[in-house]
């Protein structure tokens, strides 16, 4: 029984590093969109339909380990971890299908592209996502303080971003829209910064048993 429920776990963890590589492709397609891709608002859409694919086929396996196996106390925190975990993936998902659309109806995507606090955003969010399913599949809590840790640096940036254009529009800047789409663009990227955090702080609850905000 026991082994049969240790291949389930890791069949587990094999689906959760598939979405967590799907929602890392999903925001690099989003970066293709601030570049000038026109194409890439039709490819975050599928993007998204997979992630909430995956999402419910992640979901239906935590509730079949729950029903038809014995979970000692640690299966209990993982699983419930998992469940919350492709919750805020999901999440990032929807918000690289936003940016993606924005950044693909931009009237000048070279004004957006032109910023590098919002580049640096992108590779940031990309890297602790990476970063926070690794640490649930290798039950790594150092790694998933890292992530946790990074999520300053994408508030950082952020805050550049928002200075960045207060300054143009003090300066006069005809680009208004634009700057408000970067805004939005950039808003969008520290949810996701917010989310991959939550993932680790629930990576961290299945291994201690604690959680920040329980």
């Amino acid at each position: 029984m026991r082994e049969k429920f240790s291949r389930q776990l890791k069949q587990l963890n094999d689906k959760l590093s598939e979405m967590g590589a799907l929602i890392e492709s999903a925001i690099a397609n989003a970066v293709q969109a601030i570049d000038g891709d026109k194409h890439a608002i039709k490819t975050a859409n599928e993007y998204e339909e997979e992630i909430d694919r995956k999402e419910k086929e992640i979901e239906s396996l935590c509730l079949k380990l729950l029903l038809t196996q014995q979970p000692v106390a640690s299966d209990l925190r993982l699983i419930s971890a998992a469940l919350k975990m492709i919750t805020d993936m999901e999440r990032i998902g929807d918000q690289a299908d936003d940016i993606a659309e924005i950044a693909a109806t931009a009237k000048q995507p070279s004004y957006i592209e032109k910023y590098s606090h919002v580049q640096r955003m992108a590779a940031a969010t990309i890297d602790m996502v990476n970063k926070s399913v690794d640490a649930f599949v290798n039950k790594d809590i150092a790694m998933a303080e890292d992530v946790i840790c990074s999520d300053d640096l994408v508030d950082a940036l952020f805050d550049n971003v928002r200075d960045d254009m207060i300054d143009a529009i003090k300066n006069g800047t005809e680009h208004k829209n634009d700057i408000l789409n970067l805004l939005m663009i950039a808003k969008y990227f520290e949810r996701i910064g917010d989310h991959a955090a939550n993932i680790a702080e629930w990576v961290q609850f299945s291994i201690t048993g604690e959680h920040k905000q329980m």
